[in-house]
C-alpha cells in the first residue's frame, strides 16, 4: 500500500531521539518511521515533503489555554503590544476614536509593570475617554483597569466593601482607584455587553488558525464556564466541532463555581455528556485555588513581605476552601473527570496535593491524570509528592525569567528563600514528576518555541542578563516532550504526542533543527508546516 504522505531528508524526533529521517502517513495515522526504505512507500499519488535538514516532531500541544477570549481581545483594544504606561493610554484613545460606536470599550491585555506599584488609576483612562465605561482586564486577567464612567455605572464608590474573594484598588483618601482585582473584576465585568455566540466562533476560529500556525494541533482550554464576565466558549466549541470546522483535537476544563459546592457536580456530569462531541470533550474540571503573586492574592504556607522586608498578615487567598476541597476532588474523580488545578502559591499547591492524595486514597489508582497549573512557588517539600500521587506539573514556561513584574512586583515580597523556589522545572523533573507544558495565552505568547527557550534557558527571548534560577532549566529534548507527549498525557489523546508507527500523524515541521544550535537561539526557530490527521492545517507563506 503506499503513503499518501511522505517525509524525508531531515531529522524526525521520535520518543528514543534524533532516531529517523522518514515518515510514512496513511490515512490520519503514522505507518512508517525509519530510514531509506520508507522511500519504497512512495506512490504516484503520494504526497512527498523534503524535510531538507528541517526537524519533524509531533504537534505541539498547549495544555493550558484560553482561546476564545484570547481570539476577541485580539478584535478589540489589544495592549499586549504597549510597554509604558503612556502607550497604554494611547492605545486605548486610538481605539476608542476609531470606535465611536462602540457603548462599551473592552480589551485587554495591559501589563503591570507598566504602572506605578501594577496598578493604573481611572484618571490614566479618564484622559482617554471620559464619556463610554472602560473595562480592560491585565495580561494575567486577575485584575481590570477601569475608568470612572465604569465605576458610576457599577455604583462603586468610597464606601463599597471588597467582595470576600477580591479587592478594590484605592487611593490615598479612601476612593476607589481605577484596578480592581480578582472577584472585585465582575463588579464591572457582569455590566460589560457580552459577545455573541457569532463573534466567540469567529474568535474560536481566529484563534485556532493562529494556535496551528504556531505547529499547536491540540490544546486544553482551561475555564468552559462563566468567570468574571469571561465568555463560555462552550457553544462554539459545540458549534465547530459539528460543523467540522474544529480542526484541532480538545479538552474542555468545565469551571467549578467557587461560590458553591459539591451540588454542582451533577450539573458538571450533564455538561459533559451535553457539550462532548467530535474533537471537543468535556472531560476536565478547573479548580481556580488561588490568584496570582503580583497582587498578593497567591496563597502562600507564610506571609507576604511588605516593602521594608517585613512579614504581613496577607497569606493571599484561598478561592475554594481547603478543607472541603479533598472531598470534591474525590468525588470528580470518582466520576472519572481529570481535576486541572490552578495553583501558583505553595500553599495552594499543597492543598491540591493533598487533594489528589486524599482521592487517591479514597478510590485508589484511577486514570483521571489531575494536573496541577502554574506553579510558581512550591516549597521543596512538596516537589516529589507530584510523582508519588502521579500528578503532572503543567508548566508555563515563559514566565520563569527576570523581567520586570518577578524583578519588582513579585521578588521583593517572596524573599530570597521563597523567590528560589519559583517554577522548579528541574527539581520536580529529577524527581520524577511528569512535565506538561502550556501557555496561558492571552495571558502571555501561546508560541510553544518561545516558551521552550525559556525553559531551556531561563532568559526571555531575545534578551539577556541573568539566568532565573539557572538549577531549574532544563534541555531540549526535555522541554520539547513536556509541549508534546506531556500535554498529550494530560490530555487523554494517547494516540498523540509522539512519532510512532500507529499513532495519529499530528506532526509539525519546523524551519530548521533547533538540536543544531546553540540554546541561546532556539527563540528564532519558527514553524514551516502543520498536520492534524494527516491534513495540512498550516504552511508558512
Amino acid at each position: 500500500m503506499h503513503a499518501d504522505l511522505l517525509f524525508t531528508g531531515g531529522p524526525v524526533l521520535t520518543p528514543e531521539g534524533r532516531t529517523a529521517s522518514a515518515v510514512a502517513v496513511t490515512g490520519d495515522r503514522i505507518t512508517a518511521v525509519g530510514h531509506d526504505e520508507v522511500r519504497e512507500l512512495a506512490g504516484p499519488r503520494t504526497e512527498v515533503v523534503d524535510l531538507a535538514g528541517r526537524l519533524l516532531l509531533p504537534g505541539f500541544q498547549d495544555a493550558h489555554v484560553h482561546p476564545v477570549p484570547a481570539g476577541l481581545e485580539l478584535s478589540q483594544c489589544d495592549l499586549t503590544g504597549a510597554r509604558t504606561a503612556e502607550e497604554s493610554v494611547a492605545a486605548v484613545r486610538a481605539y476608542a476614536d476609531a470606535h465611536p460606536d462602540r457603548a462599551w470599550i473592552l480589551g485587554g491585555g495591559w501589563s503591570m509593570e507598566a504602572f506605578a506599584g501594577g496598578t493604573p488609576t481611572k484618571e490614566l483612562l479618564d484622559a482617554a475617554v471620559p464619556d463610554r465605561p472602560v473595562y480592560l482586564p491585565n495580561r494575567d486577567h486577575h485584575g481590570a483597569w477601569v475608568n470612572s464612567r465604569a465605576l458610576e455605572l457599577a455604583g462603586i464608590g468610597r464606601d463599597t466593601p471588597d467582595p470576600a474573594d477580591g479587592r478594590i484598588e484605592r487611593d490615598a483618601s479612601g476612593e476607589p482607584g481605577g484596578t480592581l482585582q480578582e472577584g472585585a473584576m465582575q463588579l464591572v465585568g457582569r455590566l460589560a455587553p457580552p459577545a455573541t455566540a457569532a463573534d466567540r466562533l469567529g474568535a474560536l476560529l481566529h484563534a485556532q488558525r493562529h494556535l496551528h500556525a504556531l505547529g499547536i494541533t491540540a490544546w486544553q482550554d482551561a475555564l468552559v464556564g462563566d468567570f468574571l464576565g469571561m465568555d463560555d466558549p462552550a457553544e462554539a466549541y459545540r458549534t465547530a466541532a459539528r460543523a467540522g470546522t474544529l480542526t484541532a483535537r480538545v479538552v474542555g476544563a468545565l469551571w467549578w463555581d467557587r461560590e458553591r459546592g459539591a451540588e454542582q457536580i451533577p450539573e458538571l456530569v450533564e455538561k459533559r455528556r451535553e457539550f462532548s462531541h467530535g474533537r471537543f470533550r468535556a472531560g476536565s474540571v478547573k479548580l481556580m485555588l488561588d490568584g496570582v503573586a503580583e497582587n498578593g492574592t497567591a496563597a502562600l504556607l507564610d506571609p507576604y513581605l511588605d516593602t521594608c522586608g517585613c512579614a504581613t498578615a496577607n497569606r493571599g487567598k484561598s478561592f475554594i476552601d481547603p478543607g472541603r476541597l479533598p472531598k470534591y476532588v474525590t468525588e470528580l474523580d470518582a466520576l472519572g473527570f481529570q481535576c486541572h488545578f490552578h495553583a501558583l502559591g505553595d500553599r495552594a499547591v499543597r492543598d491540591a496535593l493533598d487533594a489528589v492524595e486524599a482521592a487517591r486514597a479514597a478510590n485508589g489508582p484511577s486514570d483521571t491524570r489531575p494536573h496541577l497549573a502554574h506553579l510558581q512557588v512550591v516549597h521543596p517539600d512538596d516537589v516529589p509528592r507530584f510523582a508519588r500521587l502521579g500528578a503532572t506539573a503543567n508548566i508555563q514556561p515563559l514566565w520563569a525569567a527576570h523581567e520586570p513584574q518577578m524583578d519588582e512586583l513579585t521578588i521583593p515580597f517572596l524573599g530570597a528563600e521563597r523567590a528560589s523556589w519559583q517554577y522548579p522545572f528541574g527539581a520536580l523533573l529529577r524527581s520524577g514528576a511528569r512535565l506538561a507544558a502550556g501557555s496561558d495565552w492571552p495571558v502571555s505568547s501561546p508560541d510553544p518555541l518561545q516558551g521552550i527557550h525559556v525553559a531551556v534557558n531561563r532568559v526571555e527571548p531575545g534578551g539577556g542578563g541573568p539566568v532565573f534560577l539557572p538549577g531549574e532549566r532544563l534541555g531540549l529534548a526535555d522541554a520539547l516532550t513536556a509541549y508534546t507527549a506531556g500535554s498529550a498525557y494530560v490530555n487523554h489523546l494517547d494516540d498523540t504526542g509522539r512519532v510512532a508507527v500507529g499513532a495519529l500523524a499530528d506532526l509539525v515541521v519546523l524551519d530548521r533543527d533547533p538540536f543544531a544550535g546553540p540554546p541561546e537561539e532556539i527563540t528564532q526557530t519558527g514553524v514551516a508546516l502543520t498536520y492534524v490527521g494527516g491534513e495540512r492545517v498550516y504552511a508558512a507563506g
